[in-house]
C-alpha cells in the first residue's frame, strides 16, 4: 500500500493557465510530491533532461485560467495539441483508472477532449457537450454555494457528506454546461453529476445569482463514467485551507481548520494509497 509520499501528481499547464501554485500546493500539503508540467514537456518540444511522460504520474490535473487566450472556444487549443500529440496516452491513463481533475478551464479542456462526459469506453471522438458563455454574458467571480450529490459515486466526492452544501470560488465567462438531451439523461441514469449549484440553505434551482452561469439542472461538476475523471467549474484549490472561507470571520470558522476543497484533494489521494 502506497504513502502519499510515493504518490507522483502532474499539474498540467501552459501559456494563460493560472492557479497551478494553488492545485501544487494542495497535493504537497497532504505529502505528495506534485510537479508542475508544461505541455511542451509532455510533448518534446524542450531538451530531453526537462521532458515529462504522462504515465510516469499516479494523477492528473488541469488548472484554471485562460489557457492559449481561450481564442476559439475555452480550452479548446489546449485540448487540441492534446489530441494531436497525447491522445493515446491520456486515455490509456485514463482506461487504467487513474485519477484526472480539471477545474475551470481544466473542465473545458477535458471537455473539449471528449473525456467528459466520455463514454463507457473513455474518451469519446468528439465532444458530447460544451461549457457554453454564461446567461448573463459577464464573467462571475464571487463564492457559490455547490450541493453534493450521491457521495458514494467517485472517490472525488467520498470524503464529503451526501447533500452537504459547501462553499467555493468561482470565476468563470464560459461555464454554462450544455449537451443534448439524450446525453443529459444518460448523465442523471449514470449518476455523474457530482455537484450543483444550490442556495446557502442547499435548496437546489435557485436561479441566479446562485447559479452563476445558467447550467441545466444547475449542473457544477461531473464525472466520467468510471467515476475516475471529473470536471468542475469552481475552484476547490483556492479554499484548502479554513481562512479560505468568504465568511469565516463573521460566521466563527475555524482558520486553521480545513477549507471545503480539502475533502476534494483528499479524496483523489486516499484512493491512490489504498
Amino acid at each position: 500500500m502506497p504513502n502519499p509520499s510515493d504518490l507522483r501528481v502532474g499539474v498540467i499547464r501552459i501559456e494563460g493557465t493560472n492557479c497551478e501554485d494553488e492545485s501544487a500546493a494542495a497535493f504537497s500539503s497532504l505529502g505528495c510530491n506534485s510537479e508542475k508540467v508544461h505541455l511542451k514537456q509532455l510533448l518534446g518540444e524542450v531538451e530531453k533532461s526537462s521532458c515529462r511522460n504522462i504515465m510516469d504520474y499516479d494523477a492528473l490535473y488541469f488548472p484554471g485560467g485562460f489557457s492559449s487566450g481561450d481564442y476559439i472556444r475555452a480550452g479548446a487549443i489546449f485540448a487540441a495539441r492534446i489530441k494531436s500529440g497525447l491522445k493515446s496516452q491520456v486515455d490509456e491513463f485514463i482506461k487504467e483508472g487513474r485519477p484526472v481533475l480539471g477545474v475551470c478551464n481544466g473542465f473545458q479542456i477535458l471537455v473539449e477532449l471528449g473525456a467528459l462526459p466520455g463514454t463507457d469506453s473513455g474518451i469519446s471522438i468528439v465532444p458530447d457537450a460544451v461549457l457554453h458563455t454564461n446567461d448573463s454574458n459577464r464573467f462571475e467571480a464571487r463564492h457559490v454555494h455547490l450541493r453534493v450529490e450521491d457521495k458514494s459515486q467517485s472517490f472525488f466526492t467520498n470524503k464529503y457528506e451526501t447533500n452537504q452544501v459547501l462553499s467555493i470560488p468561482n470565476a468563470h465567462a464560459e461555464g454554462k454546461l450544455m449537451m443534448s438531451k439524450e446525453k443529459f439523461d444518460e448523465l442523471k441514469s449514470n449518476n455523474q453529476i457530482a455537484f450543483r449549484y444550490c442556495d446557502n440553505e442547499g435548496n437546489l434551482e435557485p436561479g441566479y445569482p446562485w447559479n452563476p452561469n445558467g447550467a441545466a439542472y444547475d449542473i457544477a461538476g461531473i464525472t466520467n463514467f468510471q467515476g475516475n475523471v471529473m470536471g468542475m467549474m469552481p475552484h476547490p484549490e483556492r479554499v484548502f485551507h479554513g481562512w479560505q472561507h468568504a465568511d469565516w470571520t463573521s460566521s466563527g470558522l475555524d482558520p486553521s481548520g480545513p477549507g471545503d476543497g480539502r475533502a476534494l484533494f483528499e479524496g483523489v489521494v486516499d484512493f491512490l494509497c489504498q
